[in-house]
């Protein structure tokens, strides 16, 4: 079990976990978008902070107990679910100030703002967990350069 042990430990959980909840907030932001003309459709959303908070949270329970696990608190819109997979509900946003006129709460700017800071969060934890495994893999080989 060596490998699950290399993979378990250091910041790969924590990348591994960043990438499910973009991919997440991805759909969740891609469905608001795809319903800006339904009348009456109310936007979704997954927190990025409530999720860091609760992800920084898990890494200094980690770090403090000395536990190769990595789990996080259920926080409303996370939770780890079977099998260490992570499960998202995603919450109503609230309206910023009054309903529209079809009733929604939705503004296209916003939203479309929303997925470009959610895509740069992505492909930074999709690098980054690139590079651990591109080091361990030339580790495994034995390879330094």
């Amino acid at each position: 079990m060596f490998f699950g042990d290399l993979v378990q430990d250091g910041p790969i959980p924590a990348l591994d976990r960043m990438l499910a909840f973009t991919e997440a907030r991805h759909r969740v932001l891609t469905e608001n978008i795809a319903n800006i003309d339904t009348p009456g459709y109310r936007t979704r959303r997954l927190d990025p902070e409530l999720f860091q908070r609760s992800l920084r949270a898990a890494m200094e329970e980690r770090r403090e107990s000395g536990s190769a696990g990595l789990r996080l608190e259920d926080t409303g819109q996370s939770r780890d679910g079977r099998e260490g997979r992570l499960e998202f509900t995603p919450a109503e946003e609230p309206p910023e100030n009054v309903l529209f006129h079809d009733r929604t709460n939705q503004r296209i700017e916003r939203q479309m703002s929303m997925l470009a800071e959610n895509a740069v969060m992505h492909q930074t934890a999709a690098e980054m967990l690139r590079l651990r495994y591109e080091g361990l893999l030339k580790a495994i080989r034995g390879r330094t350069g």
